[in-house]
């Protein structure tokens, strides 16, 4: 009797599994589809290369596409129940870390641009330069990948170590490569600093928009949407934040829930917070910037309205 509740159990989570991807799967591909369209529209016209504040925005689409793929990626691993070994899923954690590294980064730095063009809108243009904002990629890509390069060398010097065998025993995923306490230890204090170091910068810029809009001299215009931009940015290092927390709340609950409960609520939180926020980028901006809005739709749409069916 047992062993057929236990069957029955097993049958009804993996078809909750092959449903929940199943409808999963799509929405995903809809929204890369619409990332990989904003990214090409970014690269469509001049003025988007040559405004800093279009190639910022492309690098943080860049890297919440990419982020996305290997999210979905390593959700259908999961799902599928496919056993990686540790160098592989080394290698995906490591480049969906880069990636979830680089957006909190690319706001910070397009969080200082707005507050330079309400704030100092005479010297805008000397100091925010295509020059200046290709070094401050540059920074932002650097950082990032010497903080993955030191999550890499931990693993290894704990792989070589103490693994007996390279291969997993469990689905791949980041919580299962804390694998050691120092490395564990290293990604909560770098987590904290660079979330803290980008909540205080967002926040100081968005107060001194707040104030530079009370002055008589500030185009009132600007200062309101620069006003709306930062919320905006606040919103998403929020976001950035709960799926940065979420890894301590699941092992919590996970000492008092089944392993079926656990999974459900990871599906949620899955959605919530990895998938709904990697779509937010071209869908705020694509539809709010009234530039990017005409040549996006155009796009979207294969240039249908336009040219006909023939250029799609």
């Amino acid at each position: 009797m047992s062993e057929l509740i236990n069957t029955e159990q097993q049958y009804r989570g993996l078809l909750e599994r092959v449903v929940f991807s199943t409808l999963l799967a799509m929405p995903c591909c809809v929204f890369l589809c619409i990332n990989g369209t904003m990214l090409f529209t970014l690269r469509s016209k001049p003025v988007f290369c040559e405004t800093s504040r279009y190639i910022l925005l492309y690098n943080l689409l860049f890297a919440d596409t990419v982020q996305l793929a290997l999210c979905q990626l390593l959700y259908i691993i999961g799902v599928c129940r496919i056993i990686l070994t540790y160098p592989v899923c080394g290698v995906l954690v490591m480049l969906a870390r880069l990636s979830n590294d680089i957006s909190p980064l690319t706001l910070v730095v397009m969080s200082l641009e707005r507050y330079v063009a309400v704030c100092y809108p005479l010297r805008h243009a000397t100091i925010i330069t295509i020059r200046n904002t290709g070094l401050a990629i540059c920074v932002v890509w650097i950082f990032s990948l010497l903080n993955v390069l030191i999550r890499v060398l931990l693993l290894i010097n704990f792989l070589f170590k103490n693994m007996e065998s390279l291969l997993m025993k469990d689905i791949c995923s980041d919580i299962f490569l804390l694998l050691d306490p120092i490395t564990d230890q290293y990604d909560k204090a770098f987590t904290y600093l660079v979330l803290t170091s980008a909540t205080v910068a967002i926040t100081s810029s968005y107060i001194g928009v707040i104030v530079a809009a009370r002055s008589a001299s500030t185009d009132k215009a600007s200062a309101h949407k620069a006003r709306n931009t930062l919320l905006l940015h606040l919103v998403q290092l929020g976001l950035s934040l709960i799926s940065t927390m979420h890894n301590l709340f699941i092992q919590s609950l996970s000492t008092i829930l089944p392993r079926l409960a656990i999974t459900r609520i990871k599906n949620v939180f899955y959605v919530f917070i990895f998938v709904l926020p990697r779509c937010l980028s071209s869908l705020i901006y694509g539809l709010r910037d009234q530039t990017i809005r005409p040549v996006l739709m155009y796009h979207l749409s294969c240039g249908l309205k336009h040219s006909g069916p023939s250029q799609c």
